[in-house]
């Protein structure tokens, strides 16, 4: 069993966001899908919205991906492209490069810092890796452990379309100052990109009600794992 998948069975196992399932589960349907169906199109108008190069921020957070056996696929390589285009229009004052991984294989920030130097990337470029996170919550925990006083300022979140709403979410919920970025030119729609959305869809859903569940009986628990 990968770390990944036990990290995943540990989350599913949880008391709390069992308890935050059965919630979201019982709004959804007692609105007859449109609670779930509010939350598919913020998702679908960030991941078509979001710019593709930041206005003013001076740090990138570049998201990593699975990549099982070293291996990129077409969205992350898709971040990393967006990376170096960004690198060689305005160099940022710091990259990094987010992401963890089994213990027998490459962290995706590694492979985030190898493929932005096989674009062209030097070495001495200022590249930061967080590599011990196994989700985006983690991710952007980490990373704020990492930038400390860097904090302050405004950073960019560099993902995909699809994954950008749960990027800014999250960013929100944890005091980030932010803007976004987007890997893709445009948002290209397909049967893919649609379960992608709807996954995430999903996750935004039952983080908010989560988060809305918790203020409203008062568990400072549960508020806690999300801040």
């Amino acid at each position: 069993m990968t770390t990944r998948i036990a990290h995943r069975i540990a989350l599913f196992g949880d008391r709390d966001i069992l308890l935050v399932a059965a919630v979201a589960a019982a709004v959804c349907a007692l609105s007859a899908g449109l609670v779930y169906l509010g939350y598919f199109v913020h998702v679908l108008r960030v991941a078509r919205n979001a710019p593709c190069r930041p206005e003013r921020g001076e740090c990138v957070l570049l998201f990593g991906k699975h990549a099982p056996q070293g291996r990129l696929d077409r969205d992350f390589e898709a971040r990393l492209d967006r990376a170096a285009a960004l690198w060689s229009e305005r160099p940022p004052h710091s990259v990094v490069l987010l992401g963890g991984g089994a213990a027998d294989q490459p962290a995706e920030a590694e492979l985030a810092r190898r493929g932005l130097l096989a674009r062209g990337i030097a070495a001495d470029a200022p590249l930061r890796l967080e590599c011990e996170s196994r989700d985006t919550l983690q991710n952007l925990r980490n990373a704020r452990e990492l930038l400390g006083e860097g904090m302050r300022g405004r950073v960019t979140l560099l993902s995909s379309r699809y994954h950008l709403a749960r990027c800014a979410w999250l960013a929100r919920r944890l005091g980030y100052d932010f803007e976004l970025c987007a890997a893709e030119p445009r948002l290209r729609l397909g049967p893919r990109m649609l379960v992608r959305l709807a996954g995430e869809a999903a996750y935004v859903c039952l983080s908010d009600l989560g988060a809305r569940w918790a203020r409203l009986t008062g568990s400072r628990r549960m508020l806690a794992r999300l801040s």
